[in-house]
């Protein structure tokens, strides 16, 4: 094993690159950081339209998102690599296949974390801005996201842990990404499967492993900076009451 990564490390880590396309581990984060970046925004309408009040928004949202949650993700990929080409006459590499579907894909998931968050925001913080005669995109985007933004900050970096493992999936259509690159060094030494692939699995263990722990260290600074607010906000309380 640690023969096979003194000899392909450098492949592992960026693939080809420079004499050839960048791949490896540094695709791999690229297409997963990129994946949870551009989903984001529109997670965040789609958590907006699913908590606005409004039926007619509320209902479409929740079937696309139930829609979305209950299909693997393989079948994205395959509707994005053979789909676009056959309606637009646009052909996508791997890469752009596997963020385009990351996107659709990911977008509905971390839609529920946003929702949760925004409706994990106290009634009366909303109820106090409404009283203050705040427009709803003040109140929005001024008060409430805000705050579930910060509050689910750590589910976001643990569902980047996920997109890090669906990336995987790319070696299907030639994503130049980590799985493909390890495929790369068994089709290369053919008798090692087993070293290669315990590599693999040690690589996506060790960088999940470190987000997942990111996640919790994180969670934790959020649940110590709810308690002193509220250790600040009681006396304050107790003084209206009084």
């Amino acid at each position: 094993m640690i023969e096979i990564i003194d000899k392909y490390w450098l492949l592992l880590l960026i693939g080809q690159y420079p004499n050839g396309p960048l791949g490896g581990l540094a695709m791999t984060i690229i297409i997963a950081f990129g994946a949870l970046v551009a989903s984001l925004p529109l997670a965040i309408l789609l958590a907006l339209a699913r908590t606005s009040g409004v039926p007619w928004l509320e209902r479409p949202v929740l079937w696309l998102v139930t829609f979305v949650r209950g299909l693997p993700f393989l079948m994205f990929v395959f509707w994005v690599y053979f789909g676009v080409p056959a309606l637009f006459g646009v052909s996508l590499d791997g890469v752009t296949t596997m963020v385009v579907a990351l996107i659709i894909y990911e977008s509905a998931y971390i839609s529920e974390i946003v929702r949760a968050g925004i409706e994990a925001i106290p009634r009366g913080q909303i109820e106090a801005a409404n009283s203050l005669g705040l427009k709803y995109g003040v109140r929005t985007f001024g008060v409430v996201l805000p705050q579930a933004l910060f509050n689910m900050l750590p589910s976001l970096i643990t569902q980047f842990a996920s997109i890090v493992k669906e990336t995987s999936i790319g070696y299907i259509i030639s994503a130049q990404e980590l799985t493909f690159a390890a495929t790369q060094v068994n089709n290369l030494e053919v008798t090692k499967p087993l070293e290669i692939f315990a590599i693999l699995a040690i690589a996506y263990y060790l960088l999940c492993g470190g987000v997942v722990l990111v996640a919790r260290m994180l969670e934790r600074r959020v649940l110590r900076r709810r308690k002193q607010a509220a250790e600040t906000a009681r006396p304050l309380t107790q003084a209206v009451a009084a």
